[in-house]
């Protein structure tokens, strides 16, 4: 078996370039219009795919939490329950949403964070899954988005080793496209040791047929370029168009600036890393030819003198015999005349044993 996974046509692969997911979650503010000006946003920015957050509050939420009061700057609601109805898009909104991402050519899947909204999802068709860290532990959420027998990509924060392989597990009793992300679940993620990259490095020799990515909570760019380079071939950023706007999450989101220099420098990793053969390349010829020294006479020299180490020097461009060779020229006699800077060559030289039989 090999490390690949295909998310909605795409292949992905230790080979591939990076598959980058712009998180616009709930940065949509509920409204349609902005989460379409997001989409075309993530789209320009070079973005793989485009996730949503989908949820059924009230199984979501115990009534409890559902009714508990929710006073805060980034509240848009009275209690938590009308905060997060607020920011639901429902099936009518999501298929046009949909139907945008459809139409401008990028992929659009969404999380499942409850039963109910699986069955929402399936209704629109999305092409995967994702499982936000919280359900790490939900096996039941697991098998029944493994059922759908589409890919799974699993946020694995909070979670031990024993709750990865078990969650692992059950969606690999229905299929084998599943991707582990590496993830922190503090938003943002401040203390970077937290973020413990290397566990990347754990999970794909743990999983080695599974393609593993990040999930990333950063304020900023540089860890999952870090994550790509051990091995991480899916990125997740969270995505806003202004990160300033009211809500929990935008402050440590990626603007259409930050989310294209991401994309832009994955990609260049990708194509930096190369095949690990060591060869000239050929933008280097002509700075070397300029940067090498060749052999050249360090004097005016005369047909018949034996070379000493006084008489050679080293000097620029290249388009000699190289320094390496210097030793092995020593003692050897000339045939033709040199003058200073001339390039010494083989062709000039004879064996001072060789000369002697000659004469």
């Amino acid at each position: 078996m090999s490390r690949e996974l295909y998310l909605n046509g795409t292949l992905v692969n230790d080979e591939s370039d990076c598959y980058v997911i712009a998180e616009i979650g709930n940065n949509h503010q509920g409204d349609v219009e902005i989460a379409k000006q997001m989409v075309l946003e993530a789209k320009n920015c070079g973005a793989s795919a485009v996730k949503f957050q989908k949820r059924d509050n009230k199984s979501f939420l115990t009534r409890q939490a559902f009714e508990a009061p929710y006073a805060n700057e980034n509240s848009y609601g009275a209690t938590y329950g009308e905060h997060r109805e607020f920011l639901e898009l429902g099936i009518p909104e999501l298929a046009e949403v949909q139907a945008y991402c459809n139409e401008i050519g990028i992929t659009m899947f969404s999380t499942a964070f409850d039963l109910n909204s699986v069955d929402v999802l399936e209704e629109l068709d999305i092409p995967f899954y994702k499982v936000a860290s919280g359900d790490l532990r939900n096996t039941v959420l697991l098998e029944k988005i493994a059922k759908t027998g589409k890919p799974v990509l699993v946020s694995t924060g909070g979670g031990t080793m024993k709750d990865v392989i078990r969650a692992y597990k059950t969606v690999a009793a229905h299929h084998d496209q599943i991707s582990l992300l590496q993830c922190t679940a503090a938003y943002p993620v401040l203390n970077y040791s937290e973020m413990n990259l290397e566990v990347i490095t754990t999970y794909r020799e743990h999983f080695p047929n599974t393609v593993i990515g990040l999930s990333d909570h950063e304020n900023g760019t540089a860890m999952c370029l870090a994550a790509y380079m051990l091995g991480a071939r899916i990125v997740e950023k969270h995505f806003t168009l202004n990160r300033a706007w009211k809500g929990t999450d935008h402050s440590f989101s990626l603007t259409p600036r930050g989310l294209s220099q991401a994309v832009k420098y994955l990609r260049r990793i990708k194509l930096a890393l190369g095949d690990g053969v060591k060869i000239p390349t050929r933008s280097e010829e002509s700075p070397i030819y300029k940067m090498s020294k060749s052999i050249v006479a360090a004097r005016d020299l005369a047909a018949g003198e034996a070379l000493t180490q006084a008489d050679i020097a080293f000097k620029c461009p290249g388009n000699g015999l190289p320094p390496y060779e210097a030793a092995g020229l020593i003692g050897k006699i000339l045939t033709a005349d040199l003058v200073e800077d001339q390039l010494i060559s083989h062709e000039i030289l004879k064996d001072a044993q060789s000369l002697g039989e000659t004469e």
